[in-house]
């Protein structure tokens, strides 16, 4: 998967220090053409191919806190019987009083 890249990275080394090396050619003309033609591009293309693996990481998160909010939520109702029946009423009946 990475073959690309890292080819892409030789061939731009190889172009700069073609650059560096040449008569007319500078060091920091070497450099910069090691960033322009080898990283930015490089740094793109493996940012974009990691797009899929981004989307499926953040999907099993989101499943992730489903589960958890799910789990959360039945082991609140384990514990509590009347969590979805009805309000309870008055457990002491009331009393009247005769006149």
């Amino acid at each position: 998967m990475y073959i690309v890249p890292i080819g892409w990275l030789y061939v731009a080394v190889l172009m700069a220090a073609a650059e560096a090396t040449n008569t007319n050619g500078t060091v920091l003309g070497g450099l910069i053409t090691f960033v322009l033609y080898g990283l930015l591009p490089v740094g793109l293309v493996v940012y974009v191919m990691g797009a899929p693996g981004r989307k499926r990481a953040i999907k099993a998160k989101e499943q992730a806190e489903i589960v958890a909010t799910q789990a959360a939520s039945s082991a609140a109702s384990d514990t509590a019987p009347d969590a979805h029946a009805k309000t309870p009423t008055d457990p002491v009946t009331p009393v009247r009083k005769e006149a």
